[in-house]
Parts: structure tokens; C-alpha cells; sequence
């Protein structure tokens, strides 16, 4: 039994932070079909009364999934999403466009059946992955929309998949309107607030401003609060002389690295990924493991 859990903690420390997440939705997901009849504490509701009692669940609901094939689609875009991004981006950018994707998506689900009652139906629930989701799909179109992908026998732009994305949620959210019974209205305008959340995110990112940064900091202020505090031992501290003004050639090594990086990523957002030289490709692939 120790050495099944041993391999699993390897097998798991192995993943991607992205991966990791899909590991977790999928815990989730089996847990919840033993615990259903308590998953609505999990779940967001439309009524902002009801989300005071219960703040946690802007978060929560985004890894809850109705059925296994509502799982299976969100985690498959997750994964071929997180390849093309980690390969580019750090992976706490990554998790900083997931989480708040997530927020903005249920935020704006809950600020539509708030202000329109009488549009959207009352009492609705938003469970799902796929604002999160949305959210890194368009931060990649938005961020170099020139991107040529493989779409079967012919190359399209990545913006065109982005826009047509969106697109589709729109009408669905009057879909939804139109047939409440069949439609998805609160899941497309979670959708749509996670699409806003990465374009916004993008275009701010090609100026320079990562807008991610505070939460980011919040969220490594929450991980650092819970860490336990382990006492370690007096020891002797000597001056290191290979630093120069407090930095080791290795800090100064990575610091150029990412300015290179930087530039290249400039590169790609103005004028699409063809426009890199071998060189520069190569180094973002090695930049990138």
C-alpha cells in the first residue's frame, strides 16, 4: 500500500500544474458521485443572497461537472490548451488565467440573473471547468491571434477559432432564453466571462501589465499561511563570494533568459509564430521544458 501511494505522489508530482488540475477534476468528479446529495453547497448560485453564505463556492463550482461527458470535453480542451501554453507561459500565469477566468465567469453569471430576473430563469446553478477553461483559450487567440493551427486538412488563424467560439456562446445565451428547458443561458455567460477575463488579460500582457499578478500574491499568501512551520536548526552562515550585489551568476543567467523570452513573445503577438527564426524557436522549446 505505502509503495502504490509512493508511486501515485511520483506519478502526480510528475504532471504539469494544468495536469495536476485535471487530476484533481477528476477526483472530484468520482467523489461527487457518492456525496451528490451535497454538492449544492459546492455549486454557484445565481442568487448573490445566497452566494454571501456560501463565498467559496466562486471558486468550488468550477470543478464540479454534471456527467462524464461534460467532464471529458472540458478536460480534453484543458489538456491540448495547456501544452500550446505552457510552452510559452509560466505555470503560474496559467493557474492566474484559470482561477480568474473561473471568477469572472461566475461573477457575470450571477450579475445577469441579478439584474435581468425576469430574462434568465431564477434559482439556476452554474457548475463546470468551462469558464476557466474559455479563459485560456481566448488569452491565446487574443495573445498572438495570428497563430496558424492544423484544422483538419487546412491551417486557420487562431483568432478565427476564438472569435467563432465566442460566438457561439452568444447565441446560446439566447438559446437558453428562448427553450429554459433544453437551453444553457448561465453556462454561456460563464463562458463569455471567462472569454472577457483572457482577452483582457492578453491585450494588457502585450503592454506589459500582468494584471494576474495580485492574485497571484494573494494565492501564495493563502498557501504560505497554511504551510506548517517547521523549526530548523541554528547554523553558521558565511558570505558567499561568488554573489555580486546580492545575486549569483546563475540569478543574473535567468533574469536574461526571460528578458529573451519577453522579447520573443513580443515577436509572436505582432507578427505570428512563422516570424521566429530556427534560433529563436528552438530556444523557447528549451525555454519551455
Amino acid at each position: 500500500m505505502t509503495t502504490l501511494t509512493q508511486d501515485i505522489k511520483e506519478k502526480f508530482s510528475n504532471l504539469n500544474v494544468l495536469e495536476k488540475i485535471i487530476a484533481f477534476n477528476a477526483v472530484v468528479f468520482i467523489l461527487s458521485l457518492v456525496i451528490k446529495p451535497y454538492l449544492g453547497w459546492m455549486t454557484l448560485p445565481s442568487d448573490v443572497v445566497d452566494f454571501i453564505l456560501k463565498p467559496w463556492s466562486i471558486i468550488t463550482y468550477a470543478f464540479l461537472h454534471y456527467d462524464a461527458m461534460h467532464i471529458l470535453f472540458n478536460m480534453l480542451w484543458l489538456y491540448f490548451l495547456g501544452r500550446m501554453f505552457l510552452n510559452l507561459f509560466s505555470p503560474k500565469m496559467a493557474l492566474n488565467i484559470y482561477f480568474l477566468g473561473a471568477i469572472s465567469g461566475g461573477i457575470l453569471f450571477m450579475l445577469c440573473y441579478t439584474i435581468f430576473p425576469s430574462v434568465f430563469q431564477a434559482n439556476s446553478r452554474l457548475l463546470g471547468a468551462s469558464a476557466a477553461v474559455r479563459a485560456l483559450l481566448i488569452f491565446l487567440c487574443a495573445y498572438m491571434p495570428n497563430q496558424d493551427i492544423r484544422f483538419f486538412t487546412f491551417n486557420l488563424k487562431l483568432w478565427y477559432l476564438g472569435a467563432a467560439i465566442v460566438v457561439f456562446d452568444v447565441l446560446g445565451v439566447f438559446a437558453g432564453i428562448s427553450n429554459p428547458e433544453t437551453g444553457n443561458a448561465g453556462g454561456n455567460l460563464a463562458h463569455i466571462g471567462g472569454a472577457l477575463l483572457g482577452y483582457f488579460y492578453a491585450k494588457q500582457l502585450s503592454k506589459g501589465l500582468d494584471i494576474g499578478k495580485g492574485f497571484e500574491r494573494y494565492m501564495d499568501g493563502i498557501v504560505n499561511f497554511f504551510k506548517s512551520s517547521k523549526k530548523r536548526p541554528l547554523k553558521t552562515v558565511h558570505k558567499n563570494k561568488s554573489k555580486v550585489g546580492g545575486y549569483t551568476k546563475a540569478d543574473f543567467n535567468e533574469f536574461n533568459n526571460q528578458k529573451k523570452i519577453d522579447v520573443i513573445l513580443d515577436k509572436i503577438s505582432k507578427s505570428g509564430y512563422d516570424s521566429l527564426t530556427s534560433e529563436e524557436k528552438e530556444f523557447l522549446f528549451r525555454a519551455g521544458k
